[in-house]
């Protein structure tokens, strides 16, 4: 990589930086910055998301906090198809499932991770080469009082059957708007979590996933 784009000040630095962005290809993207561009995304699952970091400056990485900490913003690229629909489930942090007692929906990582988003469309059209797919029009989201309550119900029910040992029984289909969904490279990571008589078992990772109708909505309606 020849440039690293220092993190932005402010959210207006972030917003512009975003902005720019709008309307390239992640081709021309990619060359701006010395990053070979994959022929697909089949090995390279995550290069669309940290080629969008790179050009606006996030530092988490990895860890688990938002993407531009000092800015209270996370960062979310959302592949759309031609009617600008999300065309999968959006990735927000993997569920705790042990030493969970005490813990609470504000002192969530949801929470946490959920309370500013910076959404960043990209066309995710396999018929369209990768270098060729378009940034979309940045989105600057805070749930509103509805969204949150929404959320907020999903993460504790989804939180109460983990307590209760009984993490096997969730599927895609709990929750409204927030999922809890199998997390791992492969289904042979496991992790400990709780038990149905409170003690450890070993099963796979989760992570919690928002669904595609309210990512959709979301973006209906900035762009309606």
């Amino acid at each position: 990589m020849k440039t690293t784009p220092k993190p932005p000040h402010d959210i207006e630095e972030l917003m512009q930086r975003a902005n720019d962005m709008a309307g390239l290809t992640l081709g021309q993207l990619a060359d701006s910055h010395g990053i070979p561009t994959p022929p697909n995304l089949k090995r390279d699952k995550g290069w669309v998301g940290q080629l969008i970091e790179h050009e606006l400056g996030a530092v988490a990485g990895s860890k688990p906090e938002q993407d531009f900490l000092h800015l209270g913003v996370e960062l979310k690229t959302i592949p759309v198809d031609s009617h600008g629909r999300p065309m999968e489930t959006t990735y927000v942090t993997v569920a705790p499932l042990v030493d969970i007692q005490g813990l609470t929906w504000e002192s969530s990582l949801v929470c946490h991770k959920l309370q500013t988003v910076l959404w960043v469309p990209v066309q995710g059209d396999r018929q369209i080469a990768v270098a060729d797919r378009q940034i979309g029009t940045p989105i600057l989201w805070t749930p509103n009082a509805e969204e949150l309550a929404l959320l907020k119900q999903d993460w504790e029910e989804i939180m109460e059957f983990i307590s209760l040992g009984q993490v096997q029984q969730l599927t895609a289909r709990h929750g409204e708007v927030l999922q809890l969904r199998p997390k791992g490279a492969n289904s042979r990571s496991v992790t400990q979590s709780i038990a149905e008589d409170g003690s450890t078992v070993m099963t796979n990772p989760r992570g919690f996933y928002l669904k595609t109708q309210f990512t959709q909505a979301i973006l209906s309606r900035f762009f309606s």
